[in-house]
């Protein structure tokens, strides 16, 4: 076989390796990964709404970080954009006292849902194996598993207007919609694995709704407490192209 045949199979082969590492419309590229969130938050003071309306001065709340298991799955459009659905398996969070709740402790914890849909632009061509990108979509955020301290159940059984005897309070978290902001890179190791990288922030607040009876289930008081969240979401994902 003479110099130029070879010169041409490899030229060949070559595009033939390009072609298979495109990224291109109908492809389907799934992940899994460490998911992070940390919560920017702040809180407003818990305030009793009934059966008088008052704030107890200096309380507040902070929310911890947390892990767990991400999970997404994106379809390419064409060479450039895309559309993204993320979920993670429902991360635990929990709530602690500060300020005048601040000797409580842990005064709470809950699992939250959010998730999100995502449409992506990635810069670079198709071919390319490092590729930045951006996104910017939506999220429903809701909780489950929502629990009260035995430490909180009783500092809210000695606020005022709280009758003698012993109470029992339990809350809720509100769902919301938030929007969504996302940057990232990712990087193709061959025609089918891969890894991402990404941050997205979520500018979110939720209410926490307390609801405290007797024993015997009579109602006593009602509160809540606004609480803003400002999720800073990092994950790191092993893809798969298909």
């Amino acid at each position: 076989m003479n110099k130029q045949a070879l010169r041409a199979l490899a030229v060949l082969a070559g595009l033939a390796s390009g072609s298979a590492m495109a990224q291109k419309a109908g492809d389907w590229v799934v992940g899994a990964g460490w998911l992070h969130l940390s919560p920017q938050d702040s809180s407003q003071p818990l305030t009793l709404t009934s059966p008088v309306q008052m704030a107890v001065p200096g309380s507040g709340a902070r929310v911890s970080d947390s892990d767990t298991l991400g999970l997404n799955a994106m379809y390419f459009l064409d060479s450039h954009w895309a559309v993204e659905g993320v979920l993670g398996v429902p991360p635990k969070f929990k709530l602690y006292g500060t300020g005048t709740l601040e000797s409580v402790g842990q005064i709470g914890e809950a699992r939250q849902w959010s998730p999100t849909i995502l449409g992506k632009y990635y810069f670079n061509d198709g071919e390319a194996k490092f590729r930045p990108y951006v996104g910017l979509g939506a999220t429903y955020v809701w909780y489950s598993n929502v629990n009260l301290t035995p430490s909180l159940q009783g500092a809210m059984g000695k606020l005022p207007h709280a009758p003698a005897g012993a109470t029992v309070t339990t809350a809720k978290l509100d769902g919301t919609f938030a929007p969504v902001a996302n940057a990232g890179v990712a990087w193709q190791f061959d025609p089918h694995w891969g890894l991402s990288a990404s941050v997205s922030y979520i500018p979110m607040k939720t209410t926490a709704k307390l609801t405290t009876t007797t024993v015997a289930g009579f109602p006593v008081a009602t509160s809540q407490a606004k609480l803003t969240l400002n999720p800073i979401v990092p994950y790191v994902a092993v893809t798969y192209r298909f």
